[in-house]
């Protein structure tokens, strides 16, 4: 068997897991809107429900990543599968407010083991000239999960709202069963960070200070800060403002999922080796701004379409970009790199929703001036090390 059929297969069962895990995420975006409803809740519970994710998310990432470096990342991702199937069925059965509340902290304990841990296993599996493509098509599978979670999820809905989570919930449990039985541990050439001993999320938070991609992890932060601005309130924003029921904002999702999935399939890997990393990710950093800007004047359900389907295509781009560039510069420690990432991806997801479900109760459009503002500071931050950069690289040489 070739190191390329080695590969393969478990990439395959990766991109498998990140689908399912991505397609559990995703189903509860177009119904949620009738969720907070029945719980008499409005804007900011729906923020602060989405901010809960992404704060397990960020307690647990560094601690996961750390973990899949001395004890595997098949432990890790099997347990984050069980965790995140956990949580969807106590979601589904959740009578109460603050039983959602720990659902979603269960599941963002599970997705920080397991982000970071396919991350980490792709790393692993891929040479650095292949790292882009494998990156690509893990993210292609994430973004193929939001195309079909929305759509399942407005579908099932149909069954009663407790269904898409059942559903989800057994499709996680057998994913965890599949992994188990089926994905074997890379063998990598070193483990650096396993020998260091293990330190306090507040210590590698320090530590990634001192790292040469910190800067790319500040820019994680931003972009999915001001992202999430988007992505968090647009089922809320398209219910208040046109009226749209569940099936048209599974339609309006699926769509701009589907676009990301095949530009992450088909262009990803074409525009990073023709253009580069920083230029992709300048020029998407501009088209996400101005995509968040024109959603304020949409008139009806094609032109959010539109607009929606420019903005995933931005962001399907930006975060495999930024996730390549950070793993080229790891070098032995990425699980270290791939939990910090996401760390500071979860810190921008958690601030970002909560203080975007605060704005939309103050007005519907604010979290979209603000979330191009913060856009903004992104692209100025890239701007800033991509010039530093380019002067480390001329000094070197003289």
């Amino acid at each position: 068997m070739t190191r390329k059929n080695i590969q393969q297969f478990p990439l395959l069962i990766l991109m498998l897991n990140m689908f399912i895990v991505m397609t559990g995420i995703g189903l509860v975006i177009p119904i949620m809107p009738t969720i907070i409803h029945d719980f008499g809740a409005g804007g900011k519970t729906f923020g602060f429900l989405i901010a809960t994710f992404a704060f397990a998310q960020f307690l647990f990432s560094p601690l996961a990543g750390d973990l899949s470096d001395r004890y595997g990342r098949k432990k890790s991702i099997v347990f984050g599968l069980i965790l995140f199937s956990s949580a969807q069925f106590l979601f589904a059965f959740s009578n109460h407010l603050a039983l959602l509340y720990v659902s979603r902290l269960i599941g963002g304990i599970g997705g920080a083991f397991l982000i970071p841990s396919i991350m980490a296993f792709v790393a692993d599996i891929t040479t650095v000239e292949t790292r882009a493509k494998g990156m690509g098509r893990l993210g292609a599978a994430m973004s193929f999960g939001f195309v079909v979670g929305p759509g399942a999820g407005g579908f099932l809905a149909a069954f009663g709202l407790r269904a898409p989570f059942i559903i989800a919930g057994t499709v996680a449990a057998l994913a965890a069963l599949l992994s188990i039985f089926f994905l074997k541990e890379p063998v990598k050439e070193a483990v650096q960070s396993a020998t260091k001993q293990r330190e306090s999320l507040l210590k590698q938070l320090t530590l990634s200070i001192k790292k040469p991609y910190f800067i790319l992890l500040v820019m994680m932060f931003t972009l999915s800060f001001g992202l999430s601005n988007y992505q968090s309130t647009i089922s809320l924003f398209t219910d208040e403002k046109f009226g749209f029921s569940p099936s048209d904002i599974s339609i309006l999702m699926v769509t701009g999922g589907l676009v990301g999935v095949i530009v992450q399939a088909f262009v990803l890997n074409r525009v990073l080796e023709r253009f580069g990393e920083v230029r992709i990710m300048n020029t998407m950093l501009v088209v996400a701004a101005i995509s968040m800007v024109g959603i304020l004047f949409a008139t009806g359900f094609v032109s959010v379409l539109a607009i929606s389907a420019v903005f995933f295509t931005a962001a399907s781009l930006l975060r495999p970009s930024i996730n390549t560039t950070i793993s080229k510069m790891a070098g032995n420690e990425q699980g270290f790199a791939a939990g910090m990432n996401n760390a500071y991806m979860s810190i921008g997801n958690m601030i970002g929703p909560a203080l975007a479900g605060t704005l939309f109760d103050i007005n519907m459009g604010l979290p979209y001036v603000f979330g191009a503002v913060i856009i903004g500071v992104t692209l100025f931050i890239c701007i800033r090390w991509a010039r530093g950069k380019r002067h480390q690289v001329a000094s070197s040489v003289h």
